[in-house]
């Protein structure tokens, strides 16, 4: 009779902040037990392996449900979050008050990135890390917009992703202050944007007319294939080398500003 492997599966969890959870290895009982001295099956430690995995999945599924998404996080959001628990409560709190600055108004992107420079200037920091962590922070604010979240429910993700009580308890303020205008401000600039499918470009040069003989000017042709529905629709744009580089700068705007909530 082949013998059993049985796994001993433990979690400790922080009940105060339910803010994670440890798992230690002195708990997994010498890993395994068998009987008789025997080696157990390779399909035996399979079926074990995958049952503990299913256990564990589902622990930490239901420890770590956020309200703000649904969606799994990668592992270096919560690594930003207990980075910010390393900044003083005057820190913090300038740099939440840099944020819902920048949610109320999220068109002055070029401000916001001017401000985290600066912030990260002021206390020895590198502007990229900063910038980063942002990002991460802004996902929580992002989310309980979208779902209306209250201030207590944002508070609890902010535990929940490993923030200490007291700035979770400050964020979660400031979003309850800022709630209902932040939310009036998004039903108010929704539209409905139309999909660009594809676009093709080219470029070309007048070097002279029957009335100028150098002229040297170059343009650039655009055309756009926007979605309309059940239809496309051909849009055709010739910008002159200035307008080009106009264009280019909103569209490295528009990108920055995608990026802070990607």
């Amino acid at each position: 009779m082949r013998n059993v492997i049985t796994y001993l599966l433990m979690v400790r969890v922080d009940s105060a902040s339910m803010s994670g959870f440890h798992l230690s290895r002195g708990w997994l009982s010498d890993a395994c037990v068998l009987s008789n001295q025997e080696l157990v099956s390779g399909r035996s430690l399979v079926l074990c392996c995958a049952t503990v995995i299913v256990v564990f999945a589902t622990v930490i599924a239901t420890m770590l449900t956020l309200h703000f998404t649904k969606d799994i996080l990668p592992d270096s959001v919560d690594n930003d979050f207990q980075n910010i628990n390393k900044f003083n409560e005057p820190q913090f709190m300038n740099l939440i008050e840099i944020i819902f600055q920048f949610l109320l108004e999220p068109k002055e992107t070029e401000r916001f990135m001017q401000q985290l420079s600066a912030f990260a200037g002021e206390h020895g920091m590198s502007p990229g890390p900063l910038k980063n962590l942002m990002k991460s922070v802004l996902m929580v604010p992002q989310g309980a917009l979208k779902k209306s979240l209250t201030a207590q429910q944002v508070k609890e993700d902010l535990l929940t992703l490993g923030l200490n009580e007291d700035k979770a308890a400050h964020f979660s303020k400031q979003w309850g202050d800022h709630s209902a205008v932040l939310s009036r401000r998004a039903i108010g600039q929704t539209l409905m944007v139309n999909q660009l499918v594809d676009m093709e470009w080219k470029f070309g040069v007048t070097v002279g007319t029957s009335e100028i003989q150098k002229v040297g000017n170059i343009s650039l042709q655009l055309k756009l294939v926007i979605r309309k529905g059940s239809s496309t629709e051909n849009v055709y744009m010739e910008l002159t080398l200035p307008q080009f580089y106009n264009f280019l700068h909103e569209l490295e705007r528009a990108k920055t500003s995608m990026d802070c909530f990607s």
